[in-house]
């Protein structure tokens, strides 16, 4: 008999109204789809708005939060700044709603990827740089002018998870945002930096795998295969999260 493949939660862009017919719609690039699927892991798709929240947990072994659109500074800073876009409400609501909750199941292994970065933080009462070049300038770019990704080398901290999971202290990532993290929630800490400071990965003290990290893992598969470490190891955790919560009760 095989092997039980974790089922392993992926948050969706949206809702959002996308083309010229005007139909609101949940999305996801194929490509955090086609990283669990090499980890060994089954994805299943979390659209926001789902209200049982609880249920949704216990039928999961696993979860990445998604990159996308910018977090409703109304929800951490309370500023406004012209390049901020891609608020959904909604999603952002849910996704807080189900980053807390995971954050206290330690049962639970956690990947939150750029944007899913930020909401952990977020959620653990940080807040954000609304526009990361005010604050750094532009010596290293974590976007390009077009809003298209770039690539740049990060460090880590010797001893984190993250030089665990990739046997390496330094190399390269797909960076694709316009904001950092600048207060730390409660209980983060930060493993990862670039260059010009800039913390490029987090994890969350009391939780055995909760990793945030600002690049793009999943738009490196190709080139760098390395990269797909850090989704084969959330997988090995959740492979462990059915008996843990039976354990649990």
């Amino acid at each position: 008999m095989s092997e039980r493949r974790p089922l392993i939660g992926i948050t969706t862009y949206g809702p959002e109204i996308k083309g010229e017919e005007g139909i609101v719609r949940f999305s996801l690039p194929t490509a955090y789809v086609d990283a669990v699927r090499l980890a060994g892991g089954v994805p299943v798709l979390l659209p926001a708005g789902e209200a049982h929240v609880g249920d949704l947990l216990e039928r999961l072994d696993g979860l990445v939060f998604s990159g996308g659109g910018d977090v409703d500074p109304e929800l951490h800073c309370g500023g406004t700044h012209e390049t901020v876009y891609g608020i959904v409400r909604g999603r952002d609501e849910f996704e807080l709603d189900l980053a807390r909750r995971v954050l206290a199941r330690p049962e639970l292994p956690l990947l939150g990827i750029c944007r899913g970065m930020q909401i952990m933080n977020v959620a653990l009462g940080g807040d954000l740089e609304l526009h990361l070049p005010d604050r750094r300038g532009d010596g290293l770019l974590h976007r390009t002018v077009a809003r298209e990704p770039t690539f740049h080398p990060v460090r880590v901290e010797a001893g984190s998870l993250l030089e665990a999971i990739y046997a390496a202290r330094e190399f390269p990532v797909c960076s694709w945002h316009h904001q950092e993290l600048r207060k730390l929630g409660s209980g983060l800490r930060p493993v990862a930096w670039s260059e010009d400071g800039v913390v490029e990965g987090v994890e969350c003290d009391g939780h055995p795998f909760a990793v945030g990290v600002q690049w793009h893992p999943e738009m490196q598969l190709a080139e760098h295969p390395l990269q797909l470490r850090i989704f084969e190891e959330l997988v090995a955790r959740a492979r462990s999260a059915p008996e843990v919560r039976g354990v649990r009760g």
